[in-house]
């Protein structure tokens, strides 16, 4: 059955007329040129489209007034709280969420099904809710706060460190969950073979293991770099959203829409499109020189 279903025979006209039975590829999903006429369609409905609507829409504005409204102190301070926070809290992920997902793929423990799953919470959660819950749990009052800023001094709610605390929550699954199947897939007779050649532990994770996660490390720090940028849900309120100190570049987006400047906030859009595509196009790049590093 399986032989018939990798190949369908039709017939052909032989030199003597008889008919010939062909071989044809036998093939589940429609034919290449049908189905890149339909990947082309829904990109360039869901993505090109919209992407192309800010550009157009951003055009109709002087250089004279795109600059301002791009370039205002308070934008500029968003910019780089915005980014910066952003970058904090997917490097954060990378070292805890590659801790998570070694827990989670070597060792065997009572309720790690469970802990498998809380890491998918930031998913299904609602991103308002997760920026309420934040803020009690952090705010001077709250469980964490009343400890963090009465004994250690250190004040979390609406400051420039709830914001990396929000980002860093919303983005730990993509680490995890992109580092995980790849530490199930590694072979463990290289770790094996480093130890019995007398590899010490360290050793042996820096040449064998390091190498081998590197590119989904990249990969995960970059789609949740991707992802903290444009949050807005669970930060908006953790922020507090204090002129030059708290305010997030998303918050001046909806401002602007609220005040129907369109163009000003297709302008900020634009920037923070740019952005945060160069950043992504850079790891990507580094992300391809390294499995190019590593398969010689």
């Amino acid at each position: 059955m399986s032989a018939v279903a990798a190949s369908v025979t039709t017939p052909a006209a032989a030199p003597g007329g008889e008919v010939k039975a062909r071989k044809a590829p036998y093939r589940v999903m429609p034919g290449f040129n049908l189905s890149l006429g339909f990947t082309i369609l829904y990109l360039t409905l869901i993505v090109l489209i919209p992407l192309s609507a800010i550009f157009l829409k951003t055009f109709t504005m002087t250089w004279e007034g795109f600059w301002s409204a791009v370039t205002s102190e308070r934008v500029v301070a968003s910019y780089k709280l915005t980014f910066g926070a952003s970058f904090i809290g997917a490097a954060l992920n990378v070292f805890f969420g590659g801790i998570v997902a070694w827990v989670l793929v070597r060792y065997k423990f009572p309720g790690k099904r469970i802990v498998d799953a809380l890491v998918d919470l930031p998913f299904a959660l609602p991103t308002a809710v997760a920026g309420i819950t934040l803020t009690a749990l952090y705010s001077s009052n709250g469980w964490f706060g009343r400890f963090i800023e009465g004994v250690l001094g250190i004040k979390v709610a609406f400051t420039p460190l709830g914001v990396v605390v929000a980002l860093t929550f919303i983005g730990l699954p993509f680490v995890v969950r992109t580092v995980q199947p790849v530490l199930e897939d590694a072979e463990r007779e290289l770790e094996e073979a480093a130890a019995s050649l007398g590899a010490s532990a360290f050793q042996t994770f820096r040449r064998v293991v390091f190498p081998t996660i590197l590119p989904s490390l990249l990969t995960g720090f970059a789609l949740a770099f991707a992802r903290a940028t444009g949050e807005f849900g669970s930060v908006i309120f953790i922020a507090g959203n204090m002129p030059l100190v708290s305010e997030i570049t998303p918050l001046f987006i909806i401002t602007k829409l609220e005040q129907y400047d369109y163009a000003g906030a297709t302008a900020i859009a634009v920037v923070m499109l740019v952005a945060s595509f160069l950043m992504l196009l850079a790891i990507n790049l580094l992300q391809a020189w390294s499995r190019g590093r590593n398969a010689k």
